[in-house]
């Protein structure tokens, strides 16, 4: 069958703007949001120290377009490293004196996407307001927000990111307290996602104070989960991955549609001693 010349380009021009309204969902465009535990610079890593690894985290994130990363346990050259030629800025502050000093629970955001409106930082203890330790911790743990102006999508939200403690049982109970408070304070009204390595599994009283008020964006996909169920792996190859302590939350002006714990290796070598956890979301 004859077609018209013009008939073909006016039928591939339909196609491709066919292709162009899949990229959205109900007219919105989706977030590819990723929570990471970079595991944090050190000497004692032997072969998964961060110099032999940092090529492999920042190349995962840029693979799979990662729009907004959470990140826990970066160092201060690793909160530089994964900003340097990108599209990324961050925000977030060292956990011990609130500049540059020991871990951040840092947050980058595509800054050719996304406008920075506010950001702050507060502390998973009693004083939150100043670095301090809380309850049983271990250690000071630090969350870190920012509020962003979504270009594409015209909105606003707010993103949370944290890292609660690997010891103290009652910290990690306080902790998820303090978050669900300062959220509600600080994003009553907004779009809020929330990211974390927060070192308790799905069914301890942590977690069930966060689902009171988000939702886990693996039991909201519309599609089915993908990947290992656990998202820590020790920098073991052949760990079972049956321990999941890593975390993507939304509220309920978000809609999930892909959730992901990435089991990406080289080498048969992990980039990371957790796995990163990876959701395609959009507004509602």
């Amino acid at each position: 069958m004859f077609v018209h010349s013009n008939m073909k380009k006016i039928f591939y021009i339909l196609l491709a703007c066919l292709s162009i309204g899949q990229v959205a969902f109900g007219q919105q465009f989706p977030i590819n949001v990723i929570s990471y535990n970079i595991r944090y610079y050190n000497n004692i890593d032997g072969q998964n120290i961060w110099e032999n690894r940092r090529e492999n985290v920042k190349a995962l994130l840029k693979f799979y377009d990662a729009d907004l990363v959470g990140v826990q346990e970066a160092m201060a050259n690793q909160f530089d490293y994964l900003k340097e030629n990108s599209d990324y800025d961050a925000v977030g502050v060292g956990r011990d004196d609130g500049i540059r000093k020991n871990e951040f629970s840092a947050i980058y955001f595509n800054k050719k996407r996304f406008e920075k409106k506010a950001t702050g930082n507060f502390w998973l203890s009693t004083t939150p307001d100043v670095p301090s330790q809380g309850w049983d911790a271990a250690l000071r743990r630090v969350c870190t927000w920012v509020r962003l102006y979504d270009k594409l999508n015209k909105k606003e939200f707010i993103f949370f990111n944290t890292h609660f403690d690997h010891v103290g049982v009652q910290a990690r109970i306080e902790s998820a307290k303090l978050i669900k408070q300062k959220i509600q304070e600080i994003a009553p009204k907004l779009p809020v996602i929330f990211t974390g390595d927060l070192n308790v599994t799905p069914e301890t009283e942590a977690i069930t104070t966060i689902r009171s008020f988000l939702t886990d964006a693996k039991e909201a996909t519309i599609e089915p989960p993908y990947g290992p169920t656990g998202t820590f792996n020790s920098f073991n190859f052949n760990d079972p991955l049956k321990k999941k302590i890593d975390y993507i939350f939304v509220n309920k002006s978000f809609k999930v549609q892909k959730f992901a714990v990435l089991s990406d290796s080289k080498d048969q070598k992990y980039y990371s001693d957790h796995l990163p956890v990876f959701a395609k979301i959009y507004f509602k």
